[in-house]
């Protein structure tokens, strides 16, 4: 019996297929600028660089292992290929005065930096900042433990903004295709997704 199952193969699985679909033209052509709200959010002390796009409203958040200029400026330049990588141009970035030492480096981007006064927040970053810590809450008051690792704590923000951008978003640009869509051209799978729920 042992010798069974310490030396036989595993049988390679099926591979998981995505399916993809061409973004709408008219969509395409009338948000290829993206405006994008970005800000610092922290849970549970770790650090996340949290964007929200104008209009098509595809949210994004990145862990920081600090919060030093050069890793800001890393983490905008992943969201910008994430754009770029699909057509989409950013041309405008609306952050608070954390992210003022930037302005050049962002400049040579191609991205012109509009920064809020002092003491003062950008709105949509902050609602989506909110959006989000609202609903890792909710995943963490449904999960049977008290305490997290910093992996788990991590991974349930990324899960919740998988799923904010999984649906249309109120007041953006579609009421039936949802910004992972739009931005990417994936659909989800219910039978591949949605089995399993975080933890």
């Amino acid at each position: 019996l042992g010798s069974l199952k310490g030396k036989m193969t595993r049988q390679s699985p099926k591979a998981v297929g995505t399916t993809r679909s061409a973004i709408p033209v008219e969509i395409m052509s009338r948000y290829k600028d993206v405006t994008l709200a970005i800000d610092v959010m922290k849970v549970n002390t770790i650090p996340f660089l949290v964007s929200i796009s104008r209009h098509i409203k595809f949210g994004t958040a990145d862990m920081l292992q600090c919060q030093k200029a050069t890793a800001l400026l890393a983490g905008i330049k992943q969201i910008q290929a994430i754009y770029t990588g699909h057509g989409f141009t950013v041309t405008t970035v609306l952050m608070d005065g954390q992210f003022e030492p930037l302005r050049g480096e962002l400049a040579l981007l191609g991205m012109t930096l509009n920064t809020v006064s002092r003491g003062e927040h950008v709105p949509e970053a902050e609602r989506y900042i909110r959006t989000i810590k609202e609903r890792t809450r909710s995943i963490y008051n449904m999960l049977p433990f008290t305490r997290l690792p910093a992996r788990v704590v991590i991974e349930m923000v990324y899960a919740s903004v998988f799923w904010l951008n999984t649906f249309p978003a109120t007041g953006g640009v579609s009421t039936t295709l949802s910004p992972q869509h739009l931005l990417t051209g994936f659909q989800l799978d219910y039978n591949k997704h949605c089995h399993l729920e975080f933890g």
